[in-house]
Parts: C-alpha cells; sequence; structure tokens
C-alpha cells in the first residue's frame, strides 16, 4: 500500500502514526502492548490529547487517530472485534483527515433478547488495555494490582473509548455550526461514572470478563469509586439525567459548573447526631476528568468603573482570579454522541505568590490572595450566615457565570469568522439557568456585549433576552435569592449599573401596561415587580408621574418592603396613596431595611422562557409567585415536568428488574422508550409474572438488608416491609411527620399484647437517609430524633423485627442505587404545594414502589399515570394551605388528640435525655418565628396515620400489592427526563438532534 501525500505530512508530525494505521489487519492483531518504544510514544500523545474550545481539530483527529490505531493493534483483538471502527470523513477546515469513533458492541441485532455480546477477545483486549494503564498512566504503587489501582486503570480504559467519540461529537458539531444550549447549574449529583459509562457503551460483560481474568470483580471495582461530589439534592441530580438524556438523544449541548474540591460535606451520624466533614472525592486523583491548562479565563471582582473618552464604561482595578477549565465525558446510551460537562476551578497567578513576604516569615501574607482565588471552588453551599460566607456564595455564582459566558462567546467567535454578527447569537447558542444560582449570566452577557464587543446597549438587551431562559424550582420565599445591593456594588460595581438599567427598563415596560391613573394599583404593581427593592425610583420613572399644578405639596409615598412584616396598617394613609389630591409623587427607601437585588425577577425580565417543573408547581408559579410577571408576559410561562433517565435509575441500578420487564416486553428498546412499560399493564394480573416480580423484589431486599448492616450495624428482616424516606432534611419534606408517624406506631404496640400487635400490624423497617444544612438548626434536630428513636426502638425485644427504624449516613447516589430497588413503600409528604416537582419519587415509581404522598409536585402527575387506587393519598389540598394557615393564626386550629399524644410521649424522656422542647414547641403556637407549624405536620398528622393504615391492609394481600407495585413502574412512563429534554430542545432552546455519521 503506497503512501498518500496526506499520509507523508501525518508522518512527519508524528513518524509513529502511520507505522500503525497502515498495516494490514492480520499484522495489527499481532502487535503487542509490550512494545517499549511504541508504548513511549503512546504515553506521550495521550497526555497531549487536547479537547480544546481553542485548540485546532487537526491536532485532537491526530492524536486520535495515533491513540485508537494502536490499541485496536492489540495482540489480543481478533478479526471478529467491533469496539474500534476507523473511518474517514472531512475536517472543519475542508482536509480530509482520518477520523475515529467507537463502534458499540452489541449493536447487531435489536430484534435479538438484549445482552451484552462479549467474545473472548473483547475481553482480552479489554484486559490488555487495563494492564496498560496500571502500568504506564499509574497513580499507585506498582507493587499490586489492588482495587483502588484496579478502578483507576479501569476508568483509564473506558475513559480511551468515550474520548475518541468526545472529540468526534465536538468537531462535528462545529463542522455544521450548530445551535448548542449550554446548561448552567451551581449543581451536578452525578454519582459514580464507572458502570454508567460502561453501560452506556454496552460493554458491562466484556469489563466483567476482563477484571475477572485480572482477578478482580467487576461489581467491587466499581465500589472503589466515590461519588462526585458535585451537588447536593434534586437539583443537581436533575442536571445530571438531563446530561444523560442530551447525549442519549444527540442533542448538541454542553454541562457548564464548578469542580468543588471538599464538595457540600460527607455526613457522620454520632451519639449527637449530624456531624459534617469535608468530602475526600478527589484525594486518589479524578480518572474521567481532563485538566484542560489552556483554557483559562479571567474573572475580576471588586475595583471601580470608569468612563472612557469615548464615553465607553471600564471596569479597572480589583481581583483577578483565573478560571481553569476541567471537562468530564458524558457519554449517550447506544449512540457515538458524547457531550461535554465543563467545570470551572479557581487559582491566582504565580506572580500573586509575595516571595518577599514568604521569606521574611510572613506566610499567610505571602499566599492570602492564592487561598483567596482557589476558596472559591472549596465548598459547595459555603455557610451564608456571616458577610465572609455570603461574599463567598456571590464569588462562586459570579464565577461560573462569567468563565462559562466567555467560553461560549469564544467559541460563538471562532465559529462566526470575521466580522462577527452578534444578532446571530441566540440562534447558535441558548443558555438556561438551572434556578436562581447563574442569573448573574444576564447583567454579565450585557457587560461582555457592551463594554468588550462594543455593542449598543438596545443590541445587548435584545440579544440577551433571546439567549437566556430560566427554570425555577422553588415557591418557598427563603429559596427565591434576594443579593445585597451593597454587597453587589462592591464585589461587581459594574453589574450594578446594568441591572439598575435593566430595572428602569422594567419598570417603563409596567408603566406602560399600567398607566398612571391608578398610581395606588401602578405603584403596587412596581413595588411587587421590580429588580431592585427598597431602592428609589428612577428619576425617568418620576418624570412620568402626574404634578399638580394647583399644589406644591409633595406626598411622601413609602412601598412596602419585601421585608417588612406583615403588620401594616392598611388603613394607615401614610403608607398609601391620597387618591383626592395629585401632587408630585417620589420614593424614598427605608433607611431601616435594606438594599436587596430579587434574583428570580431578574431571570423573568432578562430571559425569553420562564418554566416550572411539574403542572401544579407552573401553576402557582403563575398563579401566585409570579402573577403579576404572568398576566405582563404569559408567553414566556410553560410547564416541563421533571424527569429521570431510565439508564441509571433502572436499567443499571436494577438489572434483575430490567431483564424481568425486557423478557416481558419482548425488547429493551423501552431503556430509551419509556413508552413501552405501558405494557406491563397486561400483565400486572397474571400470577407467573407477579410471582418473578417478587422474587426480583426479595433479591434487592436481601441487598439492602446487608448494605444496611454494613453501613449501620442493625440487622433487619427483608420478609418485613420496607419503608424508605430518603431526601434532603428539610421542615417542608416532613421527615418530622413519618418519624412521628413511626413514634405513635411505637406506642401503640407498646400498648398491645404480641398476638394483638401481630394482628393490627405489619411488620416495617422504616429507612431514612439525607443531609440537614450544616447551618440548618432544626433540620440537624430532627436527624438527632430520627437517630434517638431509631436507637431505642431496634433494642426494644418486646417489638422485634415488627418495626425497625434506620438512618443512613451520607445518603448520596451511590446509596440511592441500592435502596431504590429494594424499597416497597417510599414517603413523599410535603405541604401541598411547597415542592416544585421532586424526582426521587420518579425513581421509586420506575422500580415498582409504592408512594404515600400529598398532592404536591410531581405526585399529582404520577398518581393520575399510575391510577388513584396504586397511590396512598393523604392532606391537605395545595389551595388549602394559606387558609389553614390564616385559621391558625387566628387560634381557631385544635389539634389531634393523637398527634398530642405523640409529642406528650416525646416529651416524657423516653427516647433518651436530649430535650427536644425547641422541636416540639415549633408545632405549637398560632404566629412567630419558628412556631405555628408553618408546615402543618399538626394538621395532616391524623390523616397521614389513617393512610398508613390503609398501606398495612394492602400489604397483607401480596398479590394486590404486587399488582400495584408493577402498574406503578408501567405508569412511570412519563417521568423519562428524555421526554423531558425533547420538550425544552422543541419549545425553549430551538435545537436539533445531531446524529454522528
Amino acid at each position: 500500500m503506497r503512501p498518500t501525500e496526506e499520509d507523508k505530512q501525518t508522518k512527519k508530525q508524528n513518524p509513529l502514526a502511520l507505522s500503525f494505521t497502515h498495516f494490514p489487519n492480520n499484522l495489527l492483531l499481532s502487535l503487542s502492548l509490550s512494545l517499549s518504544l511504541c508504548v513511549r510514544e503512546l504515553r506521550r500523545a495521550m497526555a497531549a490529547i487536547p479537547f480544546s474550545a481553542t485548540s485546532k481539530p487537526s491536532k485532537s483527529a491526530t492524536h486520535s487517530t495515533f491513540i485508537s490505531s494502536f490499541i485496536a493493534g492489540s495482540n489480543h483483538i481478533g478479526r471478529h472485534s467491533r469496539l474500534f471502527l476507523i473511518s474517514t470523513s472531512g475536517s472543519v477546515s475542508g482536509r480530509a483527515r482520518r477520523k475515529l469513533c467507537v463502534k458499540n458492541v452489541a449493536a447487531s441485532d435489536q430484534k435479538q433478547e438484549p445482552k451484552d455480546v462479549a467474545t473472548r477477545e473483547d475481553s482480552a483486549s479489554i484486559s490488555s488495555i487495563i494492564k496498560y494503564h496500571a502500568e504506564f498512566t499509574p497513580c499507585f504503587s506498582m507493587e499490586s494490582f489492588g482495587l483502588p489501582k484496579a478502578f483507576y486503570a479501569t476508568a483509564e480504559s473506558v475513559r480511551d473509548m468515550l474520548i475518541i467519540n468526545w472529540n468526534t461529537t465536538y468537531e462535528y458539531c462545529e463542522k455544521l455550526n450548530v445551535k448548542r444550549a449550554y446548561y448552567l447549574s451551581m449543581e451536578y449529583l452525578q454519582g459514580r461514572a464507572l458502570l454508567n459509562a460502561i453501560g452506556n457503551l454496552e460493554l458491562s460483560g466484556p469489563y466483567a470478563e476482563a477484571l475477572e481474568k485480572l482477578g478482580h470483580s467487576l461489581e467491587d471495582v466499581a465500589r472503589q469509586e466515590p461519588d462526585a461530589a458535585l451537588g447536593n439534592g434534586g437539583l443537581g441530580r436533575l442536571a445530571s439525567c438531563f446530561l444523560d438524556s442530551l447525549a442519549t438523544q444527540n442533542y448538541p449541548a454542553w454541562g457548564y459548573g464548578l469542580r468543588y474540591k471538599y464538595g457540600l460535606f460527607k455526613q457522620h451520624i454520632t451519639k449527637d447526631g449530624q456531624e459534617e466533614v469535608a468530602e475526600n472525592w478527589l484525594e486518589m486523583g479524578n480518572p474521567w476528568e481532563i485538566p484542560r491548562n489552556d483554557v483559562t479565563y479571567p474573572v475580576k471582582f471588586y475595583g471601580e468603573v470608569i468612563s472612557g473618552p469615548d464615553g465607553k464604561k471600564q471596569w479597572v482595578g480589583g481581583d483577578n482570579v483565573t478560571a481553569v477549565a476541567y471537562d468530564v465525558p458524558i457519554p449517550g446510551y447506544k449512540t457515538k454522541t458524547t457531550i461535554n460537562l465543563r467545570l470551572w476551578s479557581t487559582k491566582a497567578a504565580p506572580a500573586e505568590f509575595d516571595l518577599h513576604a514568604f521569606n521574611t516569615g510572613e506566610h499567610a501574607k505571602a499566599y492570602a490572595a492564592i487561598k483567596n482565588a482557589e476558596k472559591i471552588c472549596y465548598i459547595l453551599y459555603p455557610g451564608d450566615e456571616t458577610m465572609e460566607g455570603k461574599s463567598l456564595r456571590l464569588k462562586q455564582q459570579y464565577t461560573l457565570c462569567s468563565a462559562s459566558l466567555q467560553d461560549i462567546i469564544a467559541r460563538f467567535e471562532r465559529r462566526s469568522g470575521d466580522p462577527v454578527n452578534w444578532e446571530k447569537f441566540p440562534e447558535k447558542v441558548a443558555v438556561q439557568m438551572n434556578d436562581t444560582h447563574p442569573t448573574l449570566c444576564i447583567p454579565e452577557l450585557i457587560r461582555i456585549l457592551v463594554d468588550v464587543k462594543g455593542l449598543s446597549w438596545k443590541e445587548a438587551w435584545n440579544v440577551t433576552r433571546r439567549t437566556v431562559a430560566y427554570t425555577n424550582h422553588t415557591v418557598l420565599p427563603e429559596a427565591l435569592e434576594k443579593w445585597s445591593l451593597n454587597l453587589i456594588q462592591e464585589l461587581l460595581p459594574r453589574h450594578v449599573e446594568i441591572i439598575k438599567m435593566i430595572d428602569e427598563e422594567l419598570i417603563h415596560t409596567i408603566v406602560a401596561e399600567y398607566g398612571t391613573e391608578d398610581l395606588d394599583l401602578l405603584l403596587q404593581k412596581v413595588k411587587e415587580m421590580r429588580i431592585l427593592d427598597n431602592i428609589e425610583l428612577p428619576d425617568s420613572v418620576l418624570e412620568m408621574l402626574p404634578k399638580s399644578e394647583e399644589s406644591s405639596v409633595v406626598d411622601h409615598i413609602e412601598l412596602v418592603s419585601d421585608n417588612e412584616t406583615k403588620g401594616t396598617d392598611k388603613g394607615d394613609q401614610s403608607q398609601v396613596l391620597d387618591t383626592e389630591k395629585k401632587n408630585e409623587v417620589t420614593f424614598e427607601p427605608d433607611p431601616e431595611l435594606p438594599k436587596m437585588v430579587r434574583m428570580a425577577n431578574l431571570c423573568i425580565a432578562g430571559g425569553h422562557a420562564v418554566n416550572g417543573v411539574a403542572e401544579i408547581h407552573s401553576e402557582i408559579v403563575k398563579n401566585e409567585v409570579f402573577n403579576d410577571f404572568y398576566k405582563l408576559w404569559p408567553e414566556k410561562f410553560q410547564n416541563k415536568t421533571n424527569g429521570v433517565t431510565p439508564r441509571r435509575w433502572i436499567r443499571f441500578c436494577n438489572p434483575d428488574l430490567s431483564r424481568l420487564i425486557t423478557k416481558c416486553i419482548g425488547t429493551e428498546e423501552w431503556v430509551k422508550n419509556t413508552e413501552m412499560l405501558v405494557n406491563l399493564q397486561k400483565f400486572a394480573d397474571n400470577e407467573d409474572f407477579q410471582s418473578e416480580w417478587r422474587e426480583v423484589k426479595m433479591r434487592n431486599k436481601i441487598k439492602v438488608a446487608s448494605f444496611l448492616k454494613e453501613k449501620t450495624g442493625y440487622l433487619v428482616n427483608p420478609n418485613a416491609m420496607f419503608d424508605v424516606q430518603v431526601k434532603r432534611i428539610h421542615e417542608y419534606k416532613r421527615q418530622l411527620m413519618n418519624i412521628m408517624g413511626i413514634i405513635y406506631r411505637y406506642k401503640k404496640m407498646k400498648e398491645m399484647s404480641p398476638k394483638e400487635r401481630e394482628a393490627r400490624f405489619v411488620p416495617r423497617v422504616c429507612i431514612f437517609g439525607g443531609k440537614a444544612f450544616a447551618t440548618y438548626v432544626q433540620a440537624k434536630r430532627i436527624v438527632k430524633f430520627i437517630t434517638d428513636v431509631g436507637a431505642i426502638v431496634n433494642r426494644d425485644q418486646e417489638i422485634g423485627d415488627l418495626l425497625k427504624v434506620v438512618f443512613v449516613p451520607d445518603y448520596n447516589v451511590s446509596v440511592a442505587e441500592v435502596l431504590i430497588p429494594g424499597s416497597e413503600l417510599s414517603q413523599h409528604i410535603s405541604t401541598a404545594g411547597m415542592e416544585a416537582s421532586g424526582t426521587s419519587n420518579m425513581k421509586f415509581a420506575m422500580n415498582g414502589c409504592i408512594q404515600i404522598g400529598t398532592l404536591d409536585g410531581a405526585n399529582v402527575e404520577i398518581r393520575e399515570e399510575v391510577g388513584e387506587e396504586n397511590f396512598f393519598l393523604f392532606g391537605a389540598r395545595a389551595e388549602e394551605i394559606s387558609g389553614l394557615r390564616k385559621q391558625r393564626s387566628e387560634g381557631k386550629f385544635v389539634a389531634d388528640p393523637r398527634f398530642e399524644e405523640v409529642k406528650a410521649y416525646v416529651r416524657s424522656g423516653v427516647f433518651g435525655p436530649y430535650n427536644y422542647d425547641e422541636l416540639m414547641g415549633s408545632l405549637e403556637g398560632n404566629e412567630g418565628y419558628g412556631r405555628a407549624d408553618y408546615f402543618l405536620v399538626g394538621y395532616d398528622f391524623p390523616s397521614y396515620i389513617e393512610c398508613q393504615d390503609k398501606v398495612d391492609e394492602a400489604y397483607r394481600d401480596q398479590k394486590r400489592w404486587t399488582k400495584m407495585s408493577i402498574l406503578n413502574t408501567a405508569g412511570s412512563y412519563k417521568f423519562s427526563s428524555d421526554r423531558t429534554i425533547h420538550e425544552y430542545a422543541r419549545d425553549i432552546w430551538r435545537i436539533e438532534p445531531i446524529v454522528l455519521p
């Protein structure tokens, strides 16, 4: 075979590349990984693999070609191996060159029963690649091949495969110049990546066989991987599900986040309750990430704003930190598409190290600037009780926004050529803000466009509003972020100027909508809708208000701030406009109240779409939380009910159930097309199928029992009902009601004879898990309370296996992957109208778990899909909540005697010496901070315990219970994140799938 001109050029750039690429297949198969020269060259090449947005495509193609040709030439890969495929296609620049992509091993015949296609040659080649990484990309000592080293080498081998498709995906999208969606989130709760990656590549069988040859099981190796400590709860888990679905459905998209060194915290449970220690997930390195040391952006804080000779604003002085990119590949399922999660870490330039101070012994001073830069990405959600904590949180949010937007804009400019048409920016870029944390995207994008790129305000404002969209995740007032204007002014002075301009623009829109005839109404709307709270009206607005021709008297109109108490006398004429006088209107802020920036209002004003995450939540957003904005811009508001990825949350975490579903339906296509799960309804009454279903559930329960013994020391009976509530600890999620219901159950058991107990109660293992935020005192009291109750109940020999209470420490994705498949009853019992959606409820339903819950969040839609008779419903409805709170404040609420009985029992000291007066006291009184049972535990308690009796009754009839379980899985079809992402892509981002050739 004669080399082409292209070959000659390639050989000049990399003399070894052609020596592998142009060997005949039979000779390629005989090459050995032990060739020392090739190993050295491979190692150098692998170290230089780029996936930089700023690197030239030709380089990545050259390295990828070399690596894949080398690996494909392993002496263990047989002629029938389908692990790698070499193909050619045109480059971005138009020059043809070799490209490589991973070909899925099990993609041959979809009509056959799906299984891992693992030939001896496949597992042998994988084994060789793992051994190569163990020897030549070592992060551990060379003496042994223990489990930690085996995990790292295995992950590196998988990453090799992902990199090929990763680069190909990026280059193909660049070549087509497609519109991309960019998902910005402060959290990505990913979980372990190894099993998910090899599952998506359909290589679980070959990897299991390869590791067995090397003396380890795949399961043991996978358990060595720590959970990525990049998230906390549903917000972060949703973001990770979305990335999986984006890749699986071939959408051009990236995720952006922060690389937290110490995560949120690792939760320890001691006799004192929850204790927090720093996460150590990066201690042994992270094989999935690739540092992009050539992708860095400056992020500025402090300084001042000056006007240049041309009138342009310049932000000068202050502190500069450097954001450095770390990229993580996100593979799709049964597709070559592999998208990117780019995480930012922060550092200071070496010049910031004060060598003189260090040499004179002032060590803290010497590295102060470096530590201040690095600490931005130390902790997820640093405590914000202090001004330093608030400042650090704001720095985190701005770092995410600024670095990500600079990166996005650089990519757009590179693809656009010269000159750049900024009008087309929204046609190529969609930015989704996951909650209000990335709100600073709006003023930051305007700043870059106006101050750096030279656009006018009007042009930049138009581009921004067409680019950015906002997902609301909460209706809780304390979670709708507000930031001190003074703090933002100190950290980001230019952004305050921009926010004030946006606020002024918004007020003008409000005035145009409501007019100036009814000033009462107008000022009320301005107060409720403007971005800046407790800040004087702009002069341009005051000029629009009517002035008296007969009087020079100035009425003082004081708008009530959001932070003011609700005790204002509505008849106080100092607070309202005297409509009989048409005098000049002014507004002076209250000096006693802080000046705030309302981030959600900024999101709505600055974006083109606002979506809730469940039908009931979206209605509350439109009709209550942001009703005025909805009336102003109804076209902006949408619903996008959340979903979860069926790959991780049933296919991989519950393989036994997945095989049974596939056997029943006749195809594994349901993993990508969950609508096929509806077919399970036809088998819900089939006794043979029910028997197999129960066997699968029992195997999973036995795994849970073993896990609980390992993690907590408690022995539980797998024959008992497994009743689970695992989620972030918060008063509105009402773990307190759950544990009080358990106490009521326990007290009644103690009052009965053994025979009466067994007749009345079904044996239960009540499992809790979740983290309380480090400074959330009441939530930490609830954790302590649960563990104290468990310590007493679990030692009570009189009760025995009839009731166990277990709190699982350090709840995370990996723990959920064990608990959810084995659960039988899951509790989603938040106060109606408080939970935006929830996603764990969807995971439980997918795994055949029956739910007890309120009509809150996605519970409403889950109940509709699985059938009302297959969901245990209790509690007040969302529309009743405000009236019930009003009734309470008027002193009209009378607690159920059973509720009072439980509180008295707790106060008797039966669960230990800890004083629970504060916790029980929060459920008492009619009003006051931290009191008056704001989340209506007492009101819903009777309904809750009566509903639990219905649960016992249903569980005794195992045929009925199994049917309910099957119908829950069948009805979960709607709650795939694939469906959610398709709706985002169609309705908000306007992007199309791009299938790689």
